[in-house]
Formats: structure tokens, C-alpha cells, sequence
């Protein structure tokens, strides 16, 4: 009696640099719980040790693993094998909005740059009192707290994709940023002002809230709803409505009403 062979998956990998690439064939033994990343690391073990990849946790909260898998952004960490169909050639590649290095692996330190203009938690210094947080409060910017930058939105984000990314007055900052901003900007305690950075800089006004970066969040973070909307009605609020704007004048209001 023959023995029985073990499931075999077709994975075509992108192999290549930012200048030339083409996708590699590899056939891989498919065992229980596997999930992508399990393949990729297999075909490192077995016949390509080279293959860039980047990679940490493999649990899902590091963000680093992303990539497109058969078309969709994903985290290979979290994209099980046992979900394609049986045969089903499964195609891996690198997200496509920021610079390719090498195979798998791009260079995001854009992000980072966008990041560091973003004025961070600034509480009022002269509130020596014992802080009082409503747990609807908590509730609100804990969601936002929740992003692992695997910047799979950033990905998605037809501006980022249509726009040169560069350092200056041009650039989105895209949706993961925004999500950091409307964590800030809800935060109870915090006291900056970041509409004018949101709209002279962050540039807002280019996202037309098309949801897709909603929809590969791995964390479930409802970014276009709870994040992008309310900042862009704060920004219209204060730059296009004079009437509103004088009203809150007379009577009060800060940002965080």
C-alpha cells in the first residue's frame, strides 16, 4: 500500500528589488494551523534562505509581517492556508504604496516621519487635581489605541497610492495617522490644537471616506466612522463655519465638546 502524500501548496513569491523582480514557484507541505507566514518561513528553511521577509510576533499585534496576499492586504500571520481551495495557487507580494528593498519587505520609515509632526499628549499643566475620566471617554480613544501599525490602511489608500509621499506641504498623511490624531484630539486631558496641522499639512480634505482602509484593519478599528469623520467635521467647524465659529465664541466650547 502506498503511503499517503501530505497537501501540497502553490505559492508564488515575489522575489526582487525596486529596480527588477519576478515570482518564484514554490510547492509547500501544508500542515494543520498553518498559515501563510508558516510558508514563507518554510520556503526560507528549504530552499531559498535569502528571501527577505519582515517579521516578529506572529501573533497578530506587531504589525510588521504585511504583505499582499492573492490581491489582499494582509498580515501573513493571520491569513490561514487552509482557507484557500484546494489547488488554489496562493500569490504573495509586497504592499505596493511604499518602496520596495527587497521580495517581501518595504521601506515604510515615511510613516515615521509623518508621525513625528503630529504634536503629541499635551495635558494642562496647571491642573494639579486628581484626574476624573468618564469611562464613555476611555471608551472612545481606546479603539484608536488598538492600531498596530502594520499600515495595511496606509496601503489601501488611494491618495497615498496617487500622491507622491514626500516631506512637505504635498503630503496625506494618510488614515493610520488620522487615527493617532483623533486619539489625541478626543482624549479628555489633552489641550493642542491640531486642526490647522490637519488640514495645512495632514491635508484631510483629500480623504473622500471611500472606507477601504476600514475594511483591512486587522483590529477591527472603525477608522472612517470614528475617526476620519468626526476630524473632518472638527476642521469644518472651525475653517468653514463662520456663524458656528462665532456662536462657540460667545458661549464657549473647546474642542473636546
Amino acid at each position: 500500500m502506498s503511503e499517503h502524500k501530505a497537501k501540497e501548496a502553490t505559492l508564488k513569491v515575489y522575489r526582487g528589488d525596486g529596480k527588477e523582480g519576478k515570482f518564484e514557484t514554490y510547492k509547500v507541505p501544508m500542515e494543520a494551523g498553518m498559515v501563510v507566514l508558516d510558508a514563507i518561513h518554510y520556503i526560507q528553511a528549504n530552499y531559498a534562505p535569502e528571501l527577505a521577509v519582515r517579521w516578529n510576533c506572529k501573533a497578530a499585534k506587531c504589525g510588521s509581517c504585511s504583505a499582499e496576499v492573492n490581491g489582499h492586504p494582509s498580515l501573513m500571520c493571520k491569513t490561514r492556508m487552509d482557507h484557500f481551495e484546494d489547488g488554489e495557487e496562493i500569490v504573495v507580494q509586497p504592499i505596493k504604496t511604499f518602496p520596495l528593498i527587497k521580495d517581501l519587505v518595504t521601506d515604510v520609515s515615511w510613516n515615521y516621519r509623518v508621525n513625528e509632526k503630529i504634536k503629541p499628549f499635551t495635558p494642562d499643566e496647571s491642573d494639579t487635581k486628581e484626574w476624573v475620566i468618564y469611562q464613555e471617554d476611555i471608551e472612545r480613544v481606546q479603539e484608536f489605541r488598538k492600531c498596530i501599525e502594520c499600515f495595511l490602511c496606509q496601503n489601501v489608500c488611494h491618495v497615498l497610492r496617487d500622491h507622491e509621499k514626500k516631506d512637505g506641504n504635498e503630503q496625506f498623511m494618510g488614515p493610520r495617522f488620522l487615527v493617532r490624531a483623533a486619539g489625541l484630539e478626543m482624549h479628555p486631558k489633552d489641550t493642542a490644537d491640531r486642526l490647522e496641522y490637519l488640514k495645512e499639512e495632514g491635508h484631510i480634505g483629500y480623504c473622500n471616506i471611500t472606507k477601504c482602509c476600514t475594511e483591512v484593519c486587522p483590529e477591527e478599528i472603525h477608522i472612517t466612522d470614528n475617526a476620519i469623520i468626526p476630524l473632518k467635521e472638527r476642521v469644518v467647524d472651525e475653517y468653514y463655519d463662520p456663524l458656528g465659529k462665532m456662536i462657540k465664541g460667545i458661549f464657549g466650547g473647546g474642542k473636546k465638546k
